[in-house]
């Protein structure tokens, strides 16, 4: 007799006569076999093959999706259901399958052989379309349903909108599983609250019949250009409040964790523990996907969450709410990259659910939702609005050149008098469009670069050191004068959070000095006197709200080489004069830019929806998105020009470019869709008219599709594909 041990070994019968030792095996090597011998009886090989298994004897064919997330092989692969796995092999479960093995890997009728690879049963039919023999399912990871019908629709549409596969989206859209969690019950899911009262939804024309259409089922559509301050997260807990009223369910998709730390404070102080889920990337896998069992199970009817929350499986979905939609952070940087807004109108379509888009400012796409009629404007009155805005004061860049006050600190006269008188107040803002300490600099009379005389590289400064470091070449340059005017100073042409802050702090050492940015955001400051120096986006909320701002080198964000930086920049100062106290409490908000232009004027007026409704317009007339559809083509130049050459583009379809993309430096962030770090790509932007989209993205999946059919990766000269791209210069 013998007992296996291993792959190979075995213990002989001899052995077991000594008591299960040779002769002077010490005690522990006993205890060592035994317990090898006992973890060998536990099955550590790979699923089994269900080699000669009966089938399931009703539906034996079961239809998978393979977690690929490679284009040509976005469809469904049919496998044989064992009788052994019939209860269990239910659609929406995730299970693990053999993939790869070829026609004459095939055994007593049942096709063996390939690796084993994750998926998701889709449905289960009572014949299969494929000719050949199929392989059993090798094992169903769990019997917990998690991708159901709507979640699968929502993500094939995606899928197809952005030329992209349905297994990429499904791991957007169904967290990773935690054994754990799936054991542990969901609560009992709570009756539904009271409609809350109208509150600060009052100062809105319709904001009172938005809430009562809510509440009395309806799926009303609407886009909020919310009013100056802290209250928008109390007004998103009230519709929610009001949808769940109906008996059906909510999701709010917020830009990051700040927003959605706020909303959920909200949500727990109007409807109390228990009403709602919080799904973000901070919360750990484990109590995320807790969350988010909870929500696919029905025990809570409303969600709360970042990005990844847009698809997240809500039970009788009467609302979608987004929040700042022209955020970047709402743009999945993951293939397909959907952005969050597209989704949530596709769920608006597929679920007919009432629709709520909210910000400060206003989007080009939220002006375009109005325009068509599919949404209507919930808007309050100029009164309320000059009621709840700060005073806002423009300083040219021309005045800030020849005032002499802000060689001192950066800051002009005006400025000057703005944060002293309000540091008697409270705490003031300061915005700088920039992180961190290196400036770039440039002539301080003819605003010409500051070039390095041995490669033209970009002189930087240094922290605390005067000479100037070249950024290309690393070389010093302790004497520097200007080839154009021949002058001697300098100036920063973007100086960045951390030397602002040190300037000021020299210019107002008896007050305290915050930074918030990258490496630190702060969520609050006290009330108290002090200088709190932000880049966009970081901005911390003051309690009482800030006594005044500063929004400083504007034309850097208005300067930037892209189709946005208009609409950019005056969302990023419009959300930083938010946090300013009303204009008949004293606040001020200061904007270092040119006052004639078109952002700055609509900053001064707060008409941050007229200015949209403006660029929609010129972009009307120009064929720029949203009113045109678009896609970019990226990579090596001969990638993308033999892409171009066989892409089966739809016949209104009008290609610009290819154009050369800036070289990836190898110092700083690589932004997402950039060239490798040295590598020189071009990019071709294809554009078609409205109605158009769908066939633009089916051709360009195609011809992606057929490239890695035939082995792009590793054959061709592989390029990238996006829908829709965030920035199109």
């Amino acid at each position: 007799m013998s007992v296996g041990f291993g792959k190979n070994a075995c213990v002989s019968s001899g052995d077991e006569r000594d008591g299960g030792r040779g002769e002077g095996a010490p005690p522990e090597q006993l205890a060592l076999i035994r317990e090898s011998v006992r973890k060998a009886e536990v099955p550590r090989a790979k699923p089994r093959t269900w080699r000669g298994a009966a089938l399931a004897k009703e539906l034996p064919v079961a239809r998978v999706l393979v977690d690929k997330g490679v284009l040509h092989l976005d469809r469904y692969f049919d496998y044989a259901v064992p009788e052994e796995l019939d209860a269990e092999a239910q659609p929406g479960v995730r299970v693990r399958v053999r993939f790869g093995a070829g026609r004459g890997r095939v055994r007593d009728g049942r096709r063996e052989g390939g690796g084993l690879i994750d998926g998701f049963l889709v449905e289960r039919v009572a014949e299969t379309d494929y000719s050949g023999p199929l392989a059993a399912l090798a094992q169903v990871v769990s019997p917990e349903p998690v991708l159901s019908e709507e979640l699968l629709g929502l993500a094939r549409a995606v899928a197809d909108r952005y030329a992209g596969s349905l297994a990429d989206v499904l791991q957007l859209a169904v967290p990773p599983r935690s054994a754990r969690a799936e054991q542990r019950p969901s609560p009992a899911p709570l009756p539904p609250p009271a409609v809350p009262e109208v509150g600060s939804w009052a100062r809105y024309e319709h904001g009172g019949a938005f809430l009562e259409a809510l509440a009395s089922g309806g799926s009303p559509r609407a886009v909020w250009n919310a009013l100056p301050g802290g209250e928008w997260s109390e007004e998103i807990a009230r519709v929610v409040g009001a949808t769940l009223a109906s008996g059906r369910g909510a999701l709010v998709v917020l830009p990051d964790g700040r927003a959605v730390a706020r909303v959920d404070a909200a949500l727990t102080a109007l409807l109390g523990q228990g009403r709602h889920a919080v799904l973000t990337a901070d919360a750990g896998p484990e109590k995320r996907y807790r969350e988010w069992l909870a929500v696919r199970r029905g025990s809570v009817r409303a969600v709360v969450g970042t990005r990844a929350a847009m698809f997240a499986p809500v039970r009788d979905l009467g609302l979608v709410v987004l929040w700042d939609d022209g955020d970047d952070s709402h743009s999945e940087p993951h293939a397909p990259q959907p952005h969050a807004r597209e989704v949530l109108l596709l769920r608006a379509a597929q679920d007919k659910c009432g629709f709520l888009l909210g910000s400060w400012s206003c989007t080009v796409e939220a002006a375009q939702l109005v325009e068509t009629g599919w949404a209507r404007p919930l808007v309050a009155s100029r009164e309320q609005v000059r009621g709840a805005a700060p005073l806002v004061r423009t300083v040219g860049d021309g005045d800030l050149a020849r005032d002499e006050a802000a060689r001192a600190a950066r800051l002009p006269t005006l400025a000057w008098q703005a944060v002293r008188d309000g540091l008697r107040q409270g705490p003031v803002l300061v915005q700088v469009p920039r992180r961190g300490y290196v400036p770039r600099m440039a002539c301080a009379n003819c605003r010409a670069p500051a070039r390095c005389r041995h490669c033209s590289g970009p002189l930087e400064g240094q922290e605390g050191v005067d000479a100037l470091k070249c950024g290309w070449c690393g070389q010093e340059e302790a004497a520097w004068h200007c080839p154009e005017c021949g002058g001697f100073r300098l100036r920063a042409q973007v100086v960045g959070a951390r030397r602002t802050a040190e300037e000021l702090g020299r210019a107002f050492p008896a007050v305290p000095v915050r930074t918030s940015g990258r490496e630190h955001v702060l969520d609050t400051v006290p009330g108290a006197p002090a200088l709190v120096v932000s880049t966009p986006g970081a901005e911390p909320v003051a309690e009482g709200g800030y006594a005044a701002a500063l929004l400083l080198d504007g034309w850097a964000m208005l300067g930037r080489p892209d189709l946005r930086a208009g609409e950019d920049a005056l969302r990023r100062w419009i959300a930083a004069a938010a946090l300013v106290r009303p204009q008949g409490a004293g606040g001020t908000v200061v904007v270092v830019a040119e006052p004639t232009l078109r952002p700055v004027q609509a900053l001064v007026r707060w008409d941050p929806v007229g200015h949209a409704v403006r660029e929609l317009s010129e972009r009307a007339e120009l064929g720029f998105p949203p009113v045109s559809r678009m896609a970019a083509v990226s990579g090596p130049p001969e990638g993308v020009a033999a892409f171009l050459g066989a892409v089966e583009l739809p016949g209104e379809a009008e290609v610009l470019g290819p154009v050369p993309l800036p070289v990836t430096a190898v110092r700083g962030a690589r932004r997402v869709g950039a060239p490798p770090v040295g590598e020189r790509w071009e990019r071709a932007l294809i554009r078609v008219p409205p109605g158009r989209g769908a066939a633009l993205a089916a051709a360009l999946k195609a011809a992606q599709a057929a490239r890695m059919a035939r082995g792009g990766v590793g054959g061709e000269v592989a390029v990238r594909v996006r829908v829709d791209p965030p920035d199109i210069g």
